[in-house]
């Protein structure tokens, strides 16, 4: 028998010990490589995919305004938004029930109309002087995605569309300005260009300033639509303006989008879905 003192005894029991540690630190490092993965799997499963390029433009044969920028603002005397005095008489005393109240009448998804009426009734409380209504951001939200319902998607009871509605990169080609990537494509799935995204269409630097979480879940998403209704109304409502003034209102929806033929036609649907309601309220 061999003497556990001797040289070869101890030589081997170095090598044992030293196997030992190896073993050890492949398994730290598997561990950790695996962990670090699904890490990298997660963040990459939160990124959505970027949209196929398309000039598709959902409002293109709507018919705009006859109406002179800063003269005039739609809406003015009808009371036609959500929780409105009246509304015990009507049978209507929640913002879900006007909803699907008024959805079959203006053409409008009820999902998209709790957002809208919901961003007009934070805004009455958080910025009465703005005088907001429900109608202007229905108008945006038509032009910007047909009430989440561009490009064949379908809004779900989360308020969120699928598929996720992307436009275009904004890389400078004709008619379309150029932004590189601010996000890292977090939001729009582009590492390269911004995209506007969203039913209500934020870039993702707008978004920064404005995004908010209306739906409590916890998120602000400019794909929910809750969250990116009450952002399209901060930001109308913004520096102080009154949207029922015809200068407030028209610099509000000209900083939204700077393009006389865009407020004409945001203009004519806020006047056509206020008519619409009004007919069927009143």
């Amino acid at each position: 028998m061999a003497d556990s003192d001797s040289p070869s005894s101890l030589w081997s029991g170095v090598a044992h010990w030293g196997r030992a540690v190896l073993i050890r630190l492949s398994v730290v490092v598997v561990v950790f490589l695996v962990g670090a993965g699904g890490v990298w799997l997660i963040a990459r499963a939160a990124i959505p995919f970027a949209s196929p390029t398309t000039t598709d433009i959902p409002a293109l044969r709507i018919e705009p305004a006859d109406v002179e920028p800063g003269s005039t603002a739609p809406v003015k005397d009808n009371d036609i938004g959500p929780l409105r005095e009246d509304a015990a008489d009507t049978g209507v005393s929640t913002l879900t029930e006007w909803a699907e109240h008024l959805a079959p009448a203006v053409g409008i998804p009820a999902r998209a109309m709790t957002a809208y009426g919901n961003a007009e009734l934070v805004m009455r409380d958080e910025a009465p002087e703005c005088r907001l209504s429900w109608v202007t951001i229905a108008g945006i939200g038509r032009i910007e995605s047909d009430h989440g319902r561009h490009g064949g998607a379908v809004l779900g009871d989360d308020g969120r569309p699928s598929p996720p509605i992307i436009g275009i990169p904004l890389d400078g080609s004709p008619g379309v300005r150029e932004i590189r990537d601010t996000d890292g494509g977090v939001l729009d799935g582009d590492r390269k260009y911004d995209r506007a995204v969203g039913p209500m269409q934020f870039i993702p630097t707008t978004w920064k300033l404005y995004g908010v979480d209306a739906s409590g879940d916890g998120k602000a998403d400019p794909q929910q639509i809750d969250d990116a209704a009450l952002a399209t109304a901060r930001y109308l409502c913004d520096h102080g303006r009154d949207m029922a003034t015809g200068q407030g209102w028209w610099d509000g929806v000209l900083s939204y989008n700077h393009s006389v033929e865009y407020g004409r036609k945001v203009f004519a649907l806020a006047e056509h879905y206020a008519e619409l309601a009004q007919s069927f309220t009143g």
